[in-house]
């Protein structure tokens, strides 16, 4: 599926030029590439049920600064060609074709944002190629692998016990339930059930006008079941990969979480001390914002990305 163009005209704060390439089996990838061409890039990765209209304010403080901000749609996300099978979506199906991405854009010295489910794709893709990182922002992400070291780190627990079994967070099963319940997907209802602020209806349709109807949700219909809620699935194995490579990351790398947002309180610490170079920069708390801290604090979140890498040259 391919959402219709008339569906994204006139949205609020999104006045960007549309970009495309081309991943994985002939899909057809949505970007934004804004801000001087010679600018430091920054790659901002969403998650569910987001797209890259949540990144809009962040996107305007980064270019003010002179960075080039670059914020894809995930397959099945935003203007991204859409799979109607939920079985084509998998974690690493996700991170493939996010690295042909980054590829064909032929990124370097990369800093890259990621929240949500932008942190198992995005670091994910990444981490694999550690050449062309340089730094990392994680705000409000967990990279689940319900391994036992886990218990009591998170708010929303979500580990194995040495028994064999998987202490799991009765919030976080009834938030997977109630995705796969809804009659009809709309993510305006998850960004005002995990935002403190009232946001404007405008703002809401801007983020359910991806999906037209159900026949365009199969992305995030399945990105919840797709979470490493047990050791032995997908995501998890990927996640520990994952934590593996960032063990081995040298550069910078920084957590922006909010103080909001119980559904990944904890994870923060959790990143902090698998990453090396997390010791070189002292952690940001954004204040008075939800799970979606870039709709609730955008501006502020904005300025801590840029004085972060204008704080941290790369040699």
């Amino acid at each position: 599926m391919r959402t219709p163009d008339d569906r994204f005209l006139n949205l609020p704060g999104y006045p960007y030029t549309p970009r495309y390439v081309t991943v994985g089996d002939g899909m057809r990838m949505h970007y934004i590439d804004e801000g001087p061409t010679d600018g430091e890039p920054i790659l901002l990765v969403h998650g569910q049920p987001t797209w890259s209209y949540l990144y809009r304010k962040v996107i305007d403080v980064l270019t003010a600064h002179g960075f080039r901000a670059i914020a894809p749609d995930l397959i099945g996300f935003g203007r991204s060609d859409k799979p109607t099978a939920r079985s084509d979506y998998s974690v690493r199906a996700h991170t493939k074709w996010l690295g042909d991405f980054v590829e064909q854009l032929e990124l370097y010295a990369l800093t890259i944002v990621v929240q949500d489910w932008g942190g198992p794709i995005g670091l994910g893709a990444l981490t694999r190629e550690l050449h062309r990182l340089g730094r990392i922002v994680a705000a409000n992400t967990p990279l689940h692998t319900a391994d036992a070291s886990l218990a009591g780190a998170l708010t929303w627990a979500c580990h194995s016990t040495p028994d064999g079994d998987v202490v799991i967070e009765q919030a976080l099963l009834d938030y997977q339930r109630l995705t796969q319940e809804l009659p009809a997907l709309q993510p305006s209802l998850f960004i005002q059930g995990a935002t403190i602020r009232d946001v404007e209806p405008s703002v809401l349709a801007a983020y359910d006008a991806p999906f037209p109807d159900e026949s365009f949700a199969a992305g995030p219909r399945q990105f919840p079941i797709l979470m490493g809620l047990t050791p032995g699935s997908e995501c998890a194995r990927l996640n520990r990969r994952t934590f593996e490579a960032l063990g081995a990351f040298t550069g910078s790398f920084l957590t922006a979480f909010s103080d909001g947002d119980p559904s990944t309180r904890g994870w923060d610490q959790v990143l902090q001390r698998a990453v090396p170079g997390a010791h070189r920069t002292q952690p940001a708390v954004v204040a008075d914002a939800g799970h979606f801290l870039q709709e609730d604090k955008g501006v502020e979140f904005g300025e801590i990305i840029a004085r972060f890498v204008l704080d941290t040259p790369l040699s």
